[in-house]
């Protein structure tokens, strides 16, 4: 049986970064990362369509923790202790300087994941991080003094474990096995799947400004919307995605929509509409394209308000008017089932967040069991914040078994 200080289960980026801080911090304790797969960091690759989404350029942790459906109260603390800034900062003190795009998003100077697989796997080399692949954990077993972790390679033993294997059933049957409780997972970021004669042949088409609410609920979002092949997507979508996880579930993924296309009540909508009645009597509403609409998305609304190609402002009628207020301002859709957000496929669900002491990531169960990123019940929207709570919580982890915390 090989002995360690430290094993984390799982070569993702928490685990990563949990292995690196705290061999880092305390060099005298020997560290082992064990991966199931045969790569490590598979998820780090394929983030941001491969240029690694890092983090997100949002510097107040009450703001940064509006962006988690689950972990919102019990990350605020933990933003306190290592936040955006921080991780700035540690991958700069390491080579890798972090750009902001104009959403938020920040990804690594060279546009690329490599870089930050290579700085994970030199520094990981750097400071004695012993890195198994293709050992999938059977079991995991505390004793009096330490846990024994069995292997599809082998046995190991460890004083203090690190939980990193993000949404893997698996592991999440052995961690109830010792007694933790797990809440069943659930996709969380995903595009609705819409057939509809209003958006079927405008696929490409953005919509910068919308609010989207789910027919008979509270949930509700706003931002870009994206008309896409299969329905729609872009990050009003994916926000009510994230945040709705569990009752979309529950409805089968068969549920309505309202799109408010303008931002505006419908009252004042119409108002709007009998202005340029008025001011522009003598056009079509079909060529008129109004409300920074994509002309392509206005002709299929108007064509949805009872009017033709050749209809007149001046010849709207009241009935005409009041159609086209509700498809610019409540315009219902069907969605039909779900599809996966590119490769970034994010799970609502993982241990109960009652069972974890969040100032050190530690188990309330279990004394020297610790969580770092997805494997709890926490998920964010699309932008970088998943990544930045495996940084959090991976560092919080990495000063509490190093005695630093």
């Amino acid at each position: 049986m090989k002995e360690y200080n430290v094993i984390i289960i799982g070569g993702g980026a928490a685990g990563f970064f949990s292995a690196i801080n705290i061999a880092e911090q305390n060099p005298d304790l020997k560290v082992a990362v064990l991966e199931r797969g045969s790569e490590v960091l598979t998820k780090v690759k394929v983030s941001g369509g491969g240029r690694c989404n890092v983090t997100h350029a949002e510097f107040m942790p009450q703001e940064l923790v509006k962006n988690y459906p689950r972990g919102e109260k019990e990350l605020r603390g933990p933003f306190h202790q290592f936040m955006t800034g921080d991780t700035i900062e540690w991958f700069e003190n390491r080579g890798v300087p972090l750009k902001i795009e104009d959403d938020g998003r920040m990804f690594p100077e060279s546009n690329s994941s490599q870089t930050i697989i290579d700085c994970f796997l030199s520094e990981a080399e750097k400071h004695g991080v012993e890195v198994l692949k293709n050992h999938a954990v059977k079991s995991i077993k505390h004793l009096e003094a330490h846990y024994k972790i069995e292997t599809t390679q082998g046995d190991f033993s460890a004083e203090k474990i690190v939980i990193a294997t993000g949404s893997n059933p698996k592991i999440w049957k052995l961690l109830e096995s010792l007694g933790h409780t797990v809440a069943q997972p659930v996709p969380s970021l995903f595009t609705f799947n819409i057939k509809d004669d209003r958006i079927i042949d405008i696929p490409g088409v953005v919509a910068l400004n919308v609010e989207v609410t789910v027919v008979d609920t509270n949930l509700w979002s706003e931002g870009p919307l994206l008309i896409t092949h299969w329905g729609m997507s872009a990050p009003a979508i994916l926000k009510l995605s994230a945040f709705g996880a569990i009752e979309l579930a529950k409805r089968d993924y068969k549920f309505a929509i309202e799109v408010n296309f303008i931002r505006q009540d419908f009252d004042t909508c119409m108002d709007a509409l009998k202005t340029l009645k008025l001011d522009l009597a003598k056009k079509t509403v079909f060529k008129s394209t109004q409300f920074d609409l994509p002309k392509r998305l206005w002709h299929k609304l108007v064509l949805a308000s009872q009017m033709t190609e050749d209809t007149r402002w001046a010849d709207l009628n009241k009935v005409q008017l009041e159609a086209l207020a509700g498809q610019l301002t409540a315009a219902t859709f069907h969605v039909d089932g779900k599809s996966t957000f590119k490769e970034e496929f994010v799970t609502a669900g993982g241990v109960n967040l009652k069972e974890v002491n969040f100032k050190t990531f530690e188990s309330k169960q279990h004394e020297n069991l610790y969580f770092a990123g997805e494997v709890l019940n926490i998920d964010a929207v699309t932008g970088g914040f998943n990544f930045q709570n495996a940084w959090t919580s991976g560092f919080i982890v990495s000063k509490a078994i190093t005695g630093l915390g």
